[in-house]
């Protein structure tokens, strides 16, 4: 089964006002559709990271693609690899947005095409992608409850304006009521905070309300994304030492494998034995390694979009587990077809024992691109449907109004900064750290 064409579809997603150390979300978040068609009249199809850098190279990927063998990965992941090798740079992803770090394209790319040529190959031989795979570790996958401090909102702009259902977020009495309310739709049984945008001192409040509202049983995270100093990150730490306990984690509370080293050393000084979680300090493989012997990193929050795919997922469980460290994995915004991605992945990693994190109720049925609507959590678990590849299928009307949007905006890349400085304040930088 030969790959006869690429077809690529930018589009643009309404996106709620949400805050993080990198600024603030503009009101629409722009993804990639991919669709691989071959010549056994099968698509195979993804969604990945939008934008022109993204796009850009994914055009300069069909060369690779046209002609190509649908099943032979390896050799077009090693292409992909040579190529960035000879690029070379540094893959520390601490001041990019998610998507932009140009270091790390040939996994983004590559992954995208190894998510639609599994879709593909799940058709033809009428199976699900993660039985592809080796086969499931689980029928259903856990998400976590992922909450944000956000200005009013709902996103969208003008006629396209939506309604803002969980209100104002920024302070812990409305980060109890936002948790509440995922929990109520979603049924999510842990809950993940992204902080580093109030003084710690107020997300520490927001985390305690949190474990008094839910308790003990209700596991609870915290993601400032390298926003503290180590002087904070331990000052937390130990205010935090109960309520992170039973399945929680610190998650990259500050910049560096070294610095998170450091935190975990004067936390374990102390008594405190709070893991530590980290998508920023460890992006590639090289660097678990470096964060054991530092001592750094204890959970590693994978993601297939940009570690290189779903086999390469696998094999970063394999590796975690080896090293003693366990699994969980990153989310950005996304779509069905991201969402279901991620929980094949998911599905095939024995180790990955946390529930993952998604983006996905933040955005709304209107902008979804599976058809038949959106992908349904049952007590906070999506499962794996009996239908082959990814098990879903575009609607071509709803994707061909979402690329008329994207080619309306003004904008074609990630700048939560900029939005921060057009909305918020006129002199907002990313500093790191704040605190």
């Amino acid at each position: 089964m030969k790959i006869t064409a690429l077809h690529l579809h930018p589009i643009a997603v309404a996106d709620p006002p949400l805050r993080s150390s990198y600024g603030l979300h503009a009101p629409y978040a722009i993804r990639t559709i991919v669709e691989i068609e071959t010549d056994e009249g099968i698509r195979g199809v993804s969604e990945t990271y939008g934008g022109e850098r993204p796009l850009a190279a994914l055009r300069a990927a069909e060369p690779k693609l046209i002609g190509r063998d649908v099943f032979q990965l390896t050799r077009l992941w090693m292409e992909f690899e040579a190529q960035a090798a000879e690029a070379g740079g540094d893959r520390s992803q601490t001041w990019m947005v998610p998507g932009e770090n140009p270091i790390d394209q040939h996994a983004r790319t590559f992954a995208a095409i190894e998510f639609a040529s599994l879709d593909a190959i799940g058709k033809a031989l009428n199976k699900p992608v993660c039985d592809l795979l080796g086969g499931r570790a689980r029928d259903e996958v856990a998400f976590s409850a992922y909450l944000f401090y956000k200005h009013a909102g709902g996103g969208g702009l003008g006629g396209d304006e939506r309604e803002d259902e969980y209100g104002e977020g920024l302070t812990p009495e409305a980060m109890v009521r936002q948790a509440k309310d995922f929990i109520a739709r979603y049924g999510f049984r842990e809950i993940k905070l992204k902080g580093g945008v109030l003084d710690p001192e107020v997300e520490i409040e927001t985390i305690r309300a949190l474990r008094r509202e839910f308790g003990p049983a209700v596991p609870l995270r915290i993601d400032p994304n390298c926003a503290w100093s180590v002087d904070t990150s331990v000052k937390v730490g130990e205010a935090l030492v109960e309520e992170l306990s039973n399945g929680g984690y610190l998650e990259d509370p500050c910049a560096t494998i070294e610095g998170m080293g450091e935190v975990r050393r004067r936390l374990l000084a102390k008594g405190i034995d709070t893991p530590q979680a980290s998508n920023v300090a460890v992006t590639a493989f090289p660097h678990i390694p470096m964060a054991w012997k530092h001592d750094a990193v204890q959970i590693v929050l994978s993601d297939p979009h940009y570690w290189g795919g779903m086999r390469a997922q696998q094999q970063l469980d394999h590796f975690c587990h080896v090293f003693g460290m366990g699994v969980s994995m990153h989310s950005n915004n996304h779509l069905g077809v991201s969402l279901m991605a991620m929980t094949h992945a998911a599905a095939a990693c024995p180790h990955l024992t946390y529930a993952c994190d998604t983006h996905y109720p933040w955005q709304t049925a209107r902008d979804e691109v599976v058809a038949g609507g959106r992908i349904p959590f049952v007590n906070g678990c999506v499962r794996i449907p009996s239908k082959p590849g990814l098990g879903v299928e575009l609607d071509y009307d709803q994707l061909a109004r979402l690329k008329e949007r994207y080619e309306a905006l003004p904008y074609r890349k990630r700048d939560d900064e900029a939005e921060m400085r057009k909305r918020v304040d006129p002199n907002w930088k990313r500093i790191l750290p704040r605190w």
